[in-house]
C-alpha cells in the first residue's frame, strides 16, 4: 500500500496476462448462460474456471489456483455432467429452456455489474499491492479462514450439507413424498375366473379358433 500507483497507460506483463485471462473468464461465463445445450454450458464452465485459476496464478496464489482446478474443474463440473447423464436430461437444443425473460435478465445483470465495478473502482482506486510470492500459500489462507472467517466457513458447510440432504430426499423413491416408482399399470377390472364382459360400445372380441371349429362340426 505504500508504493506509488503505477500508470495504467504502461501495464506490466502480469497485468496484460491478467486482463486477457479475465476477458476469457467473462466471455466463457456469458456463453455458459446463453448456450442452449447443457453439455456445452458445462464445458464452457470448465474454460471459465480454468481462466480463474490462471488469474490466481498471476496473483501469486498458487494454492488457491490448484484448489480451483482440483475442486471446481475436477469435481464440480464432472458432477454436473454425471447429473445430466443420470437424470437423462435433454442435451440438445430445447425451446423449453427459454423463459422469455432475456431482456429483464440482461438489465439486471448490467445493473449489478455496473454497481460492482463502481464500488470496486471507488474503493480501490488508489490502492496498490505488490505481488509478493507466497501470499496465497496454504499457511496464510488456513490461518485466515480458521481465525477470521471461521463463522462464514461453517455456515457454508451447513448450507452444503442441507443441499446434499435435499438431493438425497428428492432422488429416493422409498421416502414418503418422493416420486413414485415407475411400474406396470394395474388391471382395469377385477380379476375373476372368466373373461370380463366387453364394455358398452366396445366391439365384441373375435371368436376363438376352437369355437369356430366346433361350430362347423
Amino acid at each position: 500500500m505504500t508504493e506509488a500507483v503505477p500508470s495504467y497507460l504502461s501495464p506490466t506483463g502480469q497485468e496484460i496476462v491478467f486482463l486477457l485471462l479475465g476477458a476469457v473468464a467473462v466471455g466463457s461465463a456469458l456463453l455458459v448462460v446463453t448456450t442452449r445445450q447443457l453439455v456445452h454450458a458445462a464445458l464452457w464452465l470448465v474454460v471459465c474456471f480454468g481462466a480463474l485459476a490462471g488469474c490466481y496464478l498471476v496473483l501469486t496464489a498458487e494454492f488457491v489456483a490448484w484448489v480451483q482446478v482440483l475442486i471446481y474443474v475436477g469435481a464440480i463440473v464432472v458432477l454436473l455432467l454425471f447429473g445430466i447423464m443420470l437424470t437423462r436430461a435433454p442435451i440438445g437444443r430445447s425451446a423449453d429452456l427459454d423463459s422469455g425473460n432475456r431482456v429483464v435478465a440482461a438489465v439486471v445483470a448490467l445493473a449489478t455489474a455496473a454497481i460492482l465495478v463502481t464500488v470496486v473502482i471507488d474503493g480501490f482506486r488508489t490502492a496498490y499491492t505488490p505481488l509478493d510470492p507466497g501470499g496465497g500459500a496454504a499457511k496464510e489462507l488456513g490461518a485466515s479462514i480458521f481465525a477470521t472467517w471461521v463463522l462464514p466457513f461453517e455456515a457454508l458447510s451447513v448450507l452444503l450439507l442441507a443441499a446434499l440432504i435435499g438431493a438425497i430426499v428428492l432422488s429416493r423413491t422409498d421416502i414418503p413424498g418422493g416420486s413414485p416408482p415407475a411400474g406396470p399399470a394395474p388391471p382395469a377390472g377385477p380379476v375373476t375366473g372368466g373373461a370380463d364382459p366387453p364394455a358398452r360400445g366396445d366391439p365384441a372380441p373375435p371368436d376363438r379358433p376352437s369355437d369356430q371349429t366346433s361350430g362347423g362340426q
